[in-house]
């Protein structure tokens, strides 16, 4: 079970900071943001079974005063990037929620990641493992340029499987995968073990 204490974290470095287009989010205020969004992500015992505790970040769209500072930390932390992505993807499906926010404020194409058979015309594919079994996700050919630098977002990070799956799967498309966005990592699962790109959480437990 994780632990219930939080830890607020942006591994984003000041120095390489690449320039953004307006007045940049300073630490201090990113941190002071971060404090307000780790205090309204709620917790839940035993579900989706016994013994795991569960990070629900639902319950932060249900703040409209904290809804915002989550969007405005996320396009900060991805202003902070260099290179600052030139797409944004998204995992199906909370990740939907987020990764469009922040394509719209740096006015780029958004790529949402779907599960198989969700997305129509010509289609790539990545099959991954999980506990029990295979998935698999896809996009569509025509979202990517070979060479397009891609930011992938998505609420949580728990074992890594289906963030892997995505990397690969952009990979495979001919995309630069520069990093991860994370609202919340799990710490003692240990998924960024299995990536080989940067992750950038907002909250660990």
């Amino acid at each position: 079970m994780a632990s219930s204490n939080s830890t607020i974290f942006s591994n984003v470095d000041e120095t390489s900071c690449a320039a953004s287009a307006g007045p940049a989010m300073k630490e201090t205020e990113i941190a002071e943001h971060i404090q307000l969004i780790a205090k309204c992500i709620k917790s839940y015992p035993d579900f989706p079974k016994q013994g795991v505790l569960f990070r629900d970040v639902f319950s932060i769209l249900r703040e409209p005063k904290v809804f915002p500072v989550l969007r405005d930390v996320l396009v900060a932390l991805t202003k902070k990037l260099n290179p600052i992505p030139e797409c944004i993807a998204a995992l199906d499906a909370r990740g939907f929620l987020f990764g469009p926010l922040i394509a719209l404020e740096l006015k780029v194409p958004f790529i949402p990641i779907r599960k198989k058979g969700k997305l129509p015309g010509e289609v790539i594919s990545q099959t991954y493992t999980l506990e029990y079994g295979t998935d698999c996700l896809e996009i569509q050919k025509e979202s990517i340029t070979k060479g397009v630098n891609v930011l992938v977002v998505d609420d949580l990070l728990a074992t890594g499987g289906s963030m892997k799956a995505a990397i690969d799967l952009l990979e495979k498309a001919g995309a630069e995968v520069i990093g991860c966005l994370i609202i919340v990592e799990i710490m003692e699962l240990n998924g960024r073990g299995k990536l080989t790109k940067p992750v950038i959480p907002i909250v660990q437990y």
